[in-house]
């Protein structure tokens, strides 16, 4: 994978000057491309392109960045993989259109896709990941352009009289003309969800662009226009455009996604350097790495992170799944000390705070995946496409359950759940239903389900279960914060049905903002590709054709996905309940992140900063610590924060 970064202003800097900028931006990011780095400056035009290779398809000098197009008349740096570059260059050459190719990368492919389709047409051709910056010297626009899934990252804004753009924030925070504000509306968002989503940032006037967008920019008028090339949220409504009654059952729909599932891990594990993948010996992973080890001809390697606490640790799993296909497989057990010593690189490996905590075992496995190879595929994906997180059924079973009282009774009932003191509530449910260690007691666990019983339908439900604060408002005085794609309507519904609402929902905001963020960052972090096939835009679609029954069936989510892995392993290996990268924050920020947390948490500290609520806060810390209740993910997005806050005050 590579890093990319630029700005456009108006003329008037010098060729070096300007080289000196763009590098510096380059430089904060550097471990994005560790293996080469170039810079390209057009003074007259004001603009700079700047790139960081992590060298993968084509590692001679002909796949260098930036990169000018035969013709000279654009000039690209490029973040990605574009799998089907072979057949776009067959297409280009039957049309007689090919130039007289230097070499055999993908960035090659894209400027003569572009030089002979336009930007847009190239793109909707395309079958990768990527995050694309291109310069127009003949309209003197600037486009950027982001993969349909959001797997790759690119931020861009305008701040004094200065376009900059870039993979990450920290290369726009090294040019002057960055102002560094905190954007103190999107906390509240921060703090309900543990991410900045959509197009916002944590910087004022700095956006993301979406998956699926192109932003052109015009160098006279500096002119923002954006334009969707694809559309997930349109691929759910129209069931991926695809009619699934054209298979006469489930099971030749299973046949077909097993074919398209070989072609796009086939295409994703193309690679001039060392490849393996990520198990946890879950359906995702396990479907990925044994179609790998299929089509391979020699043992894939696989890499799997173990806990010694027998509640979090799948990596058994793995080593059973690993030994029954015959992978290389490397697993490393790591102890408490090794995941807190994590905790402090957090907030340098995330330019904006994000607080998903399972991005410190992923952060983990990547480091030990990057001591063997370069390239590694995940099972990214599976559970927001196939049915896979146990809220889906749940919400549906409950929203049913739910129509069937009027509202405002539910409402009543709920207030009424509310007013009991959860203390009252723990001495009468304990002696029936035992809390387990480090998860919530029973008296904040049921007031948290009267919540979702008073909610006014699916939407609203689904944005309570991906809720970990439900009022963060409170929180963050004087914040305005803009409306999501969870509550203001701006996603088309059709007639999806309720579990497919809540997918659909998690595949535009929560997969690429929360999930897709934290493993691009992590696997960066140590100079490692992440590739996700199950995110292959045509599995994508082709998941949306299938009805909901032939993903979540007779109870079994994943149901086609299954049918494809249990060709391979056997279901007995598979089939046990879902455990995912857990970490135990809770009991942490009573232990051994305790004086960490409570440095970072106190009061006077939080009241001199001015960022939070310093009452609410401090009222939740001493909550937790007390173990009346586990407030450990909601202090944990507080604690990133800050975290994060800390680290820009040593820069």
């Amino acid at each position: 994978m590579c890093g990319l970064t630029g700005y456009l202003t108006r003329p008037g800097d010098s060729e070096e000057l300007m080289q000196a900028r763009v590098t510096a931006m380059a430089e904060a990011i550097a471990y994005r491309g560790p293996d080469s780095r170039g810079v390209w400056v057009d003074p007259a035009a004001a603009i700079a392109l700047g790139h960081l290779r992590l060298a993968i398809v084509d590692l001679t000098e002909a796949g260098a960045q930036p990169m000018i197009s035969a013709s000279g008349r654009f000039v690209m740096v490029y973040n990605g993989e574009i799998y089907n570059h072979a057949d776009m260059r067959g297409a280009l050459e039957s049309a007689g259109q090919a130039p007289n190719w230097r070499g055999h990368s993908d960035t090659e492919t894209l400027l003569a896709g572009i030089e002979t389709w336009g930007l847009k047409d190239t793109l909707s051709r395309t079958v990768g990941m990527f995050a694309i910056a291109l310069w127009d010297r003949e309209t003197r626009t600037l486009s950027l352009a982001r993969d349909r899934m959001g797997e790759k990252p690119l931020y861009y804004g305008r701040q004094n009289g200065v376009t900059m753009f870039a993979s990450e924030l920290g290369a726009l925070m090294q040019h002057p003309a960055f102002t560094h504000e905190i954007n103190r509306n999107v906390l509240p968002e921060l703090l309900r969800h543990g991410h900045i989503g959509e197009d916002r940032s944590i910087y004022s006037g700095i956006a993301k662009v979406r998956p699926g967008e192109i932003v052109t920019i015009s160098e006279e008028s500096q002119d923002i226009s954006r334009q969707t090339y694809w559309s997930g949220a349109q691929v759910a409504v129209t069931r991926g455009g695809v009619d699934a009654r054209s298979f006469t059952s489930p099971e030749a729909a299973v046949a077909a996604l097993d074919d398209l599932l070989l072609d796009a891990v086939g295409r994703q594990m193309m690679s001039d350097v060392p490849l393996g993948a990520f198990l946890s010996g879950g359906i995702d992973s396990s479907t990925i790495v044994a179609l790998m080890q299929e089509i391979s001809d020699r043992p894939v390697h696989t890499f799997s992170i173990g806990f010694n606490e027998e509640r979090y640790n799948e990596a058994e799993h793995a080593r059973a799944v690993a030994a029954h296909l015959g992978t290389h497989h490397t697993d490393l057990y790591v102890d408490e000390a090794t995941l807190l010593d994590v905790v402090p690189l957090l907030p340098t490996m995330f330019s904006e705070p994000h607080a998903d905590s399972s991005q410190i075992p992923t952060y983990l496995v990547a480091k030990l995946a990057r001591e063997h190879v370069t390239v590694a595929l995940s099972g990214d994906g599976g559970d927001e496409l196939f049915a896979g997180y146990d809220r889906y059924a749940q919400g549906q079973a409950l929203q049913a359950r739910l129509g069937r009282l009027p509202r405002p009774l539910r409402q009543t009932i709920a207030g009424g759940i509310r007013a009991l003191p959860r203390g009252w509530i723990d001495r009468m449910v304990d002696p029936f239903r035992p809390t387990p260690q480090g998860k919530e007691p029973n008296g904040q666990r049921i007031r948290r389900l009267a919540d979702y019983l008073a909610s006014a339908g699916t939407d609203d439900l689904h944005r309570k279960l991906v809720s970990r604060w439900r009022f963060p408002e409170a929180a963050v005085p004087g914040a305005q914060a803009p409306a999501t794609m969870l509550e203001d309507g701006s996603i088309p519904r059709g007639d999806l049905s309720d579990m497919e609402r809540m997918m659909q929902l998690d595949m535009l905001g929560y997969m690429p903002d929360d999930i897709l963020a934290k493993v691009d960052r992590t696997t960066m972090a140590v100079s490692l590709e992440s590739r996700a096939p199950l995110l292959d835009h045509r599995v994508v679609e082709f998941a949306w054709s299938l009805p909901t029954d032939w993903k979540h069936r007779d109870g079994v989510s994943k149901w086609a996905l299954r049918q494809v892995l249990y060709k391979r392993v056997p279901q007995s290996l598979i089939d046990r309940p879902k455990m995912g990268f857990e970490v135990p924050i809770g009991l942490w920020l009573r232990g051994p992140l305790k004086d960490w947390a409570a440095a970072l948490l106190d009061d006077r500290r939080l009241r001199d900063e001015g960022w939070f609520e310093s009452s609410v806060i401090t009222n939740l810390w001493q909550d937790h610590l007390s173990g009346r209740a586990n407030w450990g993910m909601q202090l944990w997005n507080i604690l990133m924060f800050q975290a994060w806050l800390e680290a820009r005050k040593t820069k």
